[in-house]
């Protein structure tokens, strides 16, 4: 896809978001909105995947240890072809195969069920251990939180990634320097977090997490690493898209009223209007 192909489309996901998020009346609005252009890169560009065979044995894995924002997963995977975009409604609704959490077993695509917060990387590293035992190209990608470093275990799995060399491990931070409480670093400072990882033995890519060429760029240069596992740390805005959300960590956990969604949508379906008119 072009660069302005993948920003409408990132546009699109961001309004299904909006949608889902206002007829759910729960859930959380910042972290999907800004990792819309990862999760764009990652399904529409990078990985090795076939929506009509979603077991296919040699595809890229994708674990969503940050589940939370997984909004912005089921949104790609409807857009992607997963399932029927007119399901995303049915968020957090009683009987819904999209859970406030993603479960593996309800939905095609989701790979792991998450919740706890700090335990996807280690799951993430199972498989990709798995993989290089057994010889597989397939590769795997870990999407977490910048908060979920304050986990004791999210340090053990950099660890045992570093010791065992996972070159076929890319794991991808969402740098947005928010969580629940407060901005990230006055509730447990993760800075140097870059030089963090390289003392654990990981290969370090740090991108705007809204520049398309940039995120390509580095999701492929992760394939060409071969003595390590490559951490990508992305910084995001979150609420991207929306004024009156972005960097704001109290919409880290909630959803957007009727007339909040509304005008979110009239901003985003504007934006969608610039894309177009720069890009002619």
């Amino acid at each position: 896809m072009t660069t302005k192909e993948l920003e409408l489309k990132a546009n699109e996901v961001r309004q299904s978001i909006i949608e889902m998020l206002v007829a759910a009346g729960s859930g959380h609005s910042a972290g999907p909105l800004g990792m819309a252009d990862i999760f764009t890169a990652l399904y529409f560009e990078v990985m090795k995947l076939d929506p009509d065979k979603p077991q296919l044995p040699d595809r890229d894995r994708l674990v969503l240890s940050c589940g939370h924002i997984c909004p912005v997963l089921y949104a790609t995977l409807a857009h992607r072809g997963y399932f029927p975009r007119q399901e995303l409604n049915t968020l957090r609704q009683f009987g819904t195969r999209l859970m406030g959490h993603p479960h593996n077993l309800a939905l095609p695509g989701i790979e792991t069920s998450s919740g706890p917060l700090g335990q996807g990387l280690s799951q993430a590293i199972g498989m990709a251990l798995a993989a290089k035992m057994d010889k597989k190209t397939w590769r795997t990608y870990a999407i977490l939180s910048d908060g979920e470093h304050d986990e004791g275990q999210t340090w053990e799995a950099i660890m045992l990634a570093g010791k065992n060399q996972l070159h076929n491990l890319t794991a991808i931070v969402d740098r947005n320097n928010i969580q629940i409480d407060g901005f990230t670093e006055d509730i447990m400072p993760l800075e140097p977090l870059a030089d963090k990882y390289r003392a654990f033995n990981w290969y370090v890519l740090e991108v705007d997490g809204h520049n398309f060429d940039e995120i390509i760029a580095a999701l492929r240069h992760a394939r060409a690493v071969f003595e390590k596992p490559t951490v990508i740390i992305a910084h995001t805005i979150p609420g991207r898209g929306v004024d009156f959300m972005e960097n704001d960590y109290h919409w880290h956990g909630k959803p957007p009223k009727t007339e909040e969604a509304k005008m979110a949508l009239r901003e985003l379906r504007t934006l969608r209007g610039k894309i177009r008119s720069e890009h002619e």
